[in-house]
This record gives structure tokens, C-alpha cells and sequence, in this order.
């Protein structure tokens, strides 16, 4: 089946299950997607297992010929991440420039190297075998909180300007430095001889920190053409072309393509919107990009849901999963509860702040893709059976119930959460 095949049962059953969800279940549409996805997936299953649905080979044989990897990290991802930094007001990050940065980057590696610990005490505790390095890719890639996630259930949930900023913030740029980080630790377990931490660290610097410069030029070249002209087909055209031109070059030069694409989108939502766009463009850019968001992001689900029925199926790394989950937590309230201390004595933090960072810091596909880019291998499939179990959790259970959490603690604390600036109290965990 061809890309056409593909693209017509996704588009069908996002607009299905999207139209079910929201006449009769009423979730947030990134969660009611992706659980009726999953309940999809698993009735296909059990019926072609017991012989009473003859489709279901020929559904997984569909679903084998795309491969997740390259249509999220390659495909969607550019776009969703420039639709979200589009409406992040650049004021506001600034506001929390420390507290975002500390999250996204020593953050994602102190919780890399929990995560990877505590993963390779798990396996030990149930006599399964998965190397030092290999915990440490499940660390990498399960630490960075999932943008495409964390955005769409944010939006939902009625969350304070201050958390959704934060929350938003951390996810955009986390998910690059968790690339970087993943990429870095991959070339380690695939490299041969002593490791070259010297490689290491240019890869670091040369990925995050030219992704970042490249994104500036980037956003401003855009922001160039956008003054030229006033005419709103143009002008979206221009920013189409920033992104898939933009993302696509950002590859060829190695830099990191996920922090170019956020950076340009942060410059042209805020430099571009207010100096180079008149209100009609602005109106029809907004509409543009939230239809592409809201689409991207209701087929991504439905696939992510789709993906259970071609993933392995492995009842001790199922074992192992249900002990991590826990643990992925505690490594995440770990690292934003470092973060917050180190913190503490520059700004107040409202009451709950780390539980409710900690609660909200949602995994989605992008840790699922880069399981799947891992090479073929005997703990491959472990790997990636653990890291769909934990992203499910996140999204079904997390997902479902941080918008009481938030209500909880915006009451506790008369409205100010996740660091305002205007409300200290000694108990911020």
C-alpha cells in the first residue's frame, strides 16, 4: 500500500474517532484520540487473533509500511513545533528564561542519568539483562516532556498563564536537547574503541548551539520577507516555506532541526506578528497554522494508538515497564525539584509547583520515535515496549487527571502556580 493508502484510513479515523470523542466522550482531543486508537487497536487484534476480523494482517502489513521515525521526526514535527512557538509570547519566557532553560537542558541530563540508574536497578531486580548504556538511551529518550503533548492538553485544561508558559517553554526546547543527548549517548553504543567525549562535546555544541543560531537567521530572513509584501497567501506561503525548507536544510548542516524550527517560530509569532503582518495576514496565519496544528496533531495521535498492533509484544519488558513508570516519575520530580532549589532564593514559587511540573511533564511520540530509530538488536524491543508502556500512562493517566491537579493547587494557592513572582510559600513541593 502507498502513501495515499496510508494517509486515507489516518485522515479517516481521526476524523471519526475526533467526531466521537467530542459528541459523546468529551475528553481532551489529544487523549480521547489516542485512547480510542488504542481500544481500536486492541479489538482488531483480539478479533483477528480469533479469526473473527480477517483484516487485521492486512491493517498491520499498512501500519509496517510507515515508518514512525521519519514521518514524526522528519514529517509532522516541524510543523507542530512551529505552530506552537507561533502563540508563545516571548515576554513571558523571558520572564522565566532560568527556570525554562534549567529544565530543558541540565534538567533533561540529570533525569537521563536517574532514569538510566534506576532502569538498569529494574532489570537487575528482575533478573532481565539490559546493558548500563542502553538504560541510559531509555533515559535520554523518555526525559525530555513531549511538546506536541504537553500543548495540546494544556490548552485543554484551563491551566495559569505562568505553568502553561513554563510547561510550554521546557517542552519546546527540552525535546531538542533530548535529541542531542540521545544522539550523543546512540554514537557511543555504536562507536568502537575508548569513547571520544572530545565528539561528544562538539556534537553538543554544534547541534543545540548552531540549531539555535540557525533558527535566529532563520526566523529573521522570514521576518525580512514578511515586511516586503502584504498580501496574507504570500505571507503563509513564506512561513510553509520557513518551516519544510527550513527544517530540511537544518539536517543537511547538522544542527538541530527541532530547536532551528522553535526559535524561528518564537521570532516570527512575536517580531513578525507585530512588525511585519498586517491584522487581516495575522488572522489568516492564526487560522493556518491552528488547523494545521489541530489536524497534525489528531493524526499523530490516532497513530500513535494505531502503533500497538505492529509494536513487540513482551510480557516481562511489560513487567519491567510497570516498575519504571514510578520511576520516571520520581526522576522528573527529582530534576524539576533540583532545579526549583537551586532557584528558590532568586524567585518565589507558588505552593505545589514541583508535583504539578512533575504531574504535567507529559511523554508523547516523540520518545516513541526515537525508540523505533534505535538499531536492530537484541534489546531493541525491550526497549521499545517500555517506552510505548510509559508514554501511554503518561498521556491516558497523567493527561486526564493534571487538569485537577492544577485546579487543586491554583485554589491552595489563590490562583498564582509554577512560579509567578507573586506568591512565596515555604512548602513549593
Amino acid at each position: 500500500m502507498g502513501f495515499y493508502d496510508i494517509a486515507a484510513v489516518l485522515v479517516t479515523l481521526a476524523a471519526a474517532f475526533s467526531y466521537i470523542n467530542h459528541r459523546y466522550i468529551r475528553f481532551p482531543g489529544t487523549i480521547g484520540l489516542m485512547a480510542l486508537s488504542l481500544l481500536f487497536s486492541l479489538a482488531v487484534l483480539v478479533l483477528g487473533r480469533a479469526g473473527v476480523v480477517p483484516m487485521d494482517d492486512r491493517i498491520i502489513r499498512l501500519l509496517s509500511g510507515l515508518d514512525f521515525y521519519d514521518t514524526l521526526m522528519h514529517g509532522m514535527l516541524g510543523f507542530l513545533l512551529f505552530a506552537g512557538a507561533l502563540h508563545v509570547n516571548f515576554d513571558d519566557l523571558l520572564k522565566r528564561k532560568w527556570v525554562i532553560s534549567l529544565l530543558a537542558t541540565a534538567g533533561v541530563l540529570v533525569s537521563t542519568l536517574l532514569v538510566g540508574g534506576f532502569t538498569w536497578l529494574c532489570f537487575r531486580l528482575l533478573h532481565l539483562e539490559l546493558p548500563l548504556l542502553h538504560c541510559l538511551l531509555f533515559g535520554a529518550l523518555i526525559s525530555p516532556t513531549d511538546p506536541i503533548a504537553v500543548l495540546g492538553i494544556m490548552k485543554k485544561v484551563g491551566a495559569p498563564k505562568a505553568l502553561e508558559t513554563t510547561l510550554t517553554g521546557e517542552s519546546l526546547f527540552n525535546d531538542g536537547m533530548g535529541v542531542v543527548v540521545f544522539l550523543a549517548l546512540l554514537s557511543l553504543l555504536q562507536g568502537s574503541g575508548a569513547p571520544d567525549y572530545g565528539s561528544i562535546a562538539t556534537l553538543f555544541l554544534v547541534e543545540a548551539g548552531g540549531g539555535i543560531l540557525y533558527g535566529a537567521a532563520l526566523g529573521y530572513l522570514c521576518y525580512f520577507f514578511l515586511r516586503q509584501v502584504d498580501r496574507y497567501q504570500v505571507e503563509v506561503l513564506l512561513t510553509l516555506a520557513t518551516v519544510i525548507g527550513g527544517y530540511r536544510l537544518a539536517e543537511i548542516l547538522h544542527v538541530s532541526a527541532p530547536l532551528a524550527i522553535v526559535v524561528a517560530g518564537l521570532l516570527v509569532g512575536n517580531h513578525g506578528r507585530h512588525f511585519g503582518m498586517s491584522p487581516l495576514t495575522r488572522r489568516h496565519l492564526d487560522t493556518f497554522w491552528e488547523l494545521v496544528d489541530e489536524i497534525l496533531n489528531a493524526v499523530l495521535f490516532v497513530l500513535i494508538g494505531l502503533e500497538i498492533m505492529i509494536l513487540p509484544h513482551d510480557s516481562r519488558a511489560l513487567l519491567a515497564a510497570l516498575l519504571l513508570i514510578p520511576a520516571v516519575l520520581l526522576a522528573r520530580f527529582l530534576s524539576v525539584g533540583a532545579t526549583v532549589s537551586l532557584l528558590r532564593g532568586f524567585r518565589p514559587f507558588a505552593r505545589g509547583t514541583v508535583r504539578t511540573l512533575t504531574w504535567a511533564g507529559l511523554r508523547g511520540g516523540i520518545s516513541v520515535a526515537l525508540a523505533l530509530s534505535l538499531p536492530a538488536g537484541p534489546h531493541r524491543d525491550t526497549i521499545v515496549t517500555i517506552t510505548y508502556a510509559v508514554m501511554v500512562f503518561s498521556i491516558l493517566v497523567q493527561g486526564l487527571s493534571v487538569g485537577r491537579l492544577v485546579r487543586h493547587f491554583m485554589a491552595a494557592a489563590g490562583g498564582q502556580l509554577a512560579g509567578t513572582g507573586q506568591e512565596h510559600t515555604s512548602d513549593d513541593r
